[in-house]
């Protein structure tokens, strides 16, 4: 006997046809990331981030593998919202899955000026990038929770679209910072980003990155972000969590589930395998085939104590 299997879920009101969101930064503009990769798998893909100016970013080199993860610093090179709004925004009601935008900014002002513009574009929500340096040298607008809930606020007055808050799992106590957040507007946290990391060349002794730290991600991380998951979603239950970092396998989404994420997204794994979402849903599939899991909702925050 074949048990019928939903892998629908809720990020709070916002209804995903798989718990798979494609995470920010590993499926380009989501556009040019069609023409490879199987967008069907996801419920949701976030396009590259993208600010009120174009951002040249950070020479190279700025990427490296390292073991199973890999380094980055980029800098969030980008056109600038207003190129992206003509050049990709037409096209987006080609795409097989919801298209959520990515604002990223040096000011609460110019997120809610992106925002609004993506807004015009036809995304379905904007993914706010709060793990990001600001001008002011005072480090990510994730690691204060005033600082982050200025920017939400700000991003709240500019759209009416659903927004979620990506924190950065370097912060000394994420759960203040997703309350804050959560309080300004936000209707979900992305937890998270990747954690700060660096690494040399033992030939040249030059740094692998131009700018020596950068982000690391991968299989790795996938324990530091499953902790932050689970420590947001004890604190603050009623908060939707999107949980991000080192997803490669329908039981890495199962893991992700059980901690309190609501979805789960999938990033440095698409370098590998640009189709990798269809195996991970897969996957899952049978887990909870398996399992006798009817619905994949069974499996949000259903963790066992010792």
């Amino acid at each position: 006997m074949t048990t019928t299997t939903s892998v629908a879920v809720e990020v709070g009101a916002y209804e995903l046809a798989t718990p798979l969101v494609a995470a920010c930064g590993t499926v380009g503009s989501v556009v040019d990331f069609a023409g490879v990769g199987d967008l069907s798998a996801y419920g949701a893909a976030v396009a590259k981030s993208v600010s009120g100016v174009p951002w040249p970013g950070r020479k190279p080199p700025r990427l490296a593998a390292t073991g199973e993860g890999m380094l980055n610093g980029i800098g969030i090179q980008n056109p600038g919202v207003d190129a992206w709004v003509d050049e990709v925004g037409p096209q987006l009601g080609g795409i097989p899955t919801d298209v959520w935008g990515s604002a990223v900014g040096n000011s609460p002002e110019e997120f809610g000026s992106v925002a609004a513009r993506l807004a015009d574009a036809g995304v379905n929500a904007v993914e706010v990038n709060l793990s990001c340096p600001n001008l002011q040298g005072e480090g990510m607008f994730a690691l204060e929770a005033t600082a982050a809930a200025s920017v939400i606020r700000a991003v709240r007055a500019a759209t009416d679209l659903p927004i979620g808050a990506k924190l950065t799992p370097n912060s000394e106590d994420l759960v203040p910072i997703a309350a804050a957040v959560a309080e300004a507007g936000a209707d979900w946290v992305v937890l998270g980003n990747t954690v700060w990391g660096a690494g040399f060349d033992i030939e040249t002794r030059r740094p692998l990155l131009s700018g020596v730290v950068g982000g690391y991600s991968g299989k790795p991380i996938k324990p530091i972000a499953l902790r932050c998951v689970w420590q947001v979603s004890q604190a603050i239950p009623e908060l939707p969590i999107v949980g991000v970092g080192g997803v490669a396998h329908g039981d890495d989404v199962v893991e992700f589930l059980l901690a309190g994420a609501s979805a789960v997204g999938v990033g440095t794994a698409h370098f590998a395998n640009p189709k990798i979402g269809s195996r991970i849903v897969g996957q899952l599939r049978r887990y909870m085939a398996r399992h006798r899991i009817e619905s994949v909702r069974e499996l949000i925050g259903a963790a066992q104590q010792w």
